[in-house]
Parts: C-alpha cells; sequence; structure tokens
C-alpha cells in the first residue's frame, strides 16, 4: 500500500507540475492585424501560384526535349533560348496592360513648390505592389525593368538603370497576363495606400483605362552575369 501511494502521488505531482508549467509558459500570439494578414496571404498565394507556373513549363520543357531531341536538339535549344531572354527582358514585350503618370500636383506649382524629382523609395514601393497585383513586365520611362535593375537617387535625382527621372511625366507602361488582369489591376490599385504617397510628395499618380495593347520595350544594356561558369 505504501509502495502504491507512493507511486500515484510521483504521477499527480508529474501531472499537476506539466500543467503548471503550461499555464506558466505563454503562448506567442500572432499581433498582426487583418489586413497584414491579407497581405501576407496574397504573397504565399502568388508565390504558390508561381511555383505551379515554372514546375508546369520546366514539364513542357521536358516533354519537348523527349520529343525533339531526336529529330533536332538545335530547335529545342533556340526555343529554350528565346525563351529565356524572354524572361530576362532582352525581348520587346506586346500585350494587354495599363499606362501609369506621375505629375506634380497643380496646386503645389502654383504655390512655387517645385518637385524635381520622384522619390525612388515610392517608385519601388508602386512598382512591388504593381507585381503583387499581376504586372508582368515594367517599363519606366522606356527603361524596362528587370531583376538586376537598380533605382536609386544620386545627388538628389532618382536613376533608373543609370537614367535620370528629371523630366515629368514619368510613365510607365506594364504588361499583365490577359486583358482580364489587366481589368483586375486597375481595380485593386483604385484603392491603392501607396497613390496616396505620392500625393504627400506633391505628385499625382493617374491610371489609364486597361489597354489591349501595351509595347514594353527591351533591356539595351548588357547583363552581367557572375557566380555562374561554363559547365562541360
Amino acid at each position: 500500500m505504501k509502495i502504491s501511494f507512493t507511486v500515484i502521488t510521483i504521477i499527480i505531482g508529474f501531472m499537476l507540475a506539466i500543467q503548471f508549467q503550461t499555464i506558466k509558459t505563454p503562448k506567442n500570439r500572432d499581433t498582426r492585424d487583418i489586413w497584414e494578414l491579407r497581405d501576407a496571404l496574397i504573397k504565399e498565394q502568388k508565390l504558390h501560384s508561381t511555383l505551379l507556373n515554372e514546375i508546369r513549363s520546366n514539364e513542357e520543357k521536358l516533354e519537348k526535349y523527349q520529343t525533339k531531341i531526336k529529330d533536332s536538339k538545335e530547335t529545342a535549344l533556340k526555343e529554350t533560348l528565346q525563351e529565356l531572354k524572354t524572361e530576362a527582358g532582352e525581348t520587346e514585350v506586346t500585350g494587354p496592360g495599363v499606362v501609369i503618370s506621375i505629375v506634380p500636383v497643380t496646386e503645389a506649382e502654383l504655390m512655387g513648390e517645385k518637385v524635381s524629382t520622384v522619390s525612388p523609395d515610392l517608385l519601388k514601393k508602386l512598382m512591388n505592389e504593381l507585381n503583387m497585383y499581376g504586372a508582368k513586365d515594367i517599363s519606366v520611362n522606356s527603361e524596362r525593368i528587370i531583376n538586376t535593375t537598380v533605382i536609386r537617387d544620386i545627388n538628389g535625382v532618382t536613376k533608373v538603370n543609370g537614367h535620370s527621372l528629371n523630366r515629368f511625366p514619368v510613365e510607365l507602361k506594364l504588361i499583365t497576363q490577359d486583358y482580364h488582369s489587366a481589368e483586375k489591376l486597375y481595380n485593386q490599385m483604385q484603392f491603392s495606400s501607396t497613390i496616396d504617397e505620392f500625393f504627400v510628395d506633391n505628385l499625382k499618380v493617374s491610371l489609364s483605362k486597361p489597354k489591349k495593347v501595351i509595347h514594353v520595350p527591351a533591356y539595351e544594356n548588357s547583363i552581367t552575369i557572375r557566380d555562374l561558369q561554363l559547365a562541360k
């Protein structure tokens, strides 16, 4: 009886210790509001969709290689090279999209407040938002935006790919997957808080109605490839 009582007492004490530790240790709560959670969900959904599209594209390439390898290796390689050039921004792209114009606010000009350029941080924030809403290809004043594009302030002037944005209007052309995507992007940008931030800098952002044909030029500079070596 003494041994049984001792064992039961030890078990009860162990259970109470675990319960006390559980109550004592607070759980980490997610303090993000509903809009932050919504933005995070949108980013994850977009990443998921992008990965699925890449997997599907790679599977299609493998099928092409399997069917064409016996007939023409050169044809399959040329097609892949052209696809890579398009993705890298080395070809002109045409498709449905929207044109965005950035100009100084008239009231600011009347009051003598001179606006000479666009903030690089605001411009990058705007393009990130456009990408999130479905923009595939973007140009700023005929300068194609690619993965290695540098947007920065040099001596008080914003430069894109080394070209100054010191004249207005600053025009962004963007192409989406299809016309429906262009309409969706246009509607979503109507409620963008980023556009209001431009107004704080005495700048006005205007969006054109979705167009069926938009021309985005190719990237003209040479692309520097680093950390890659030719395989035998």
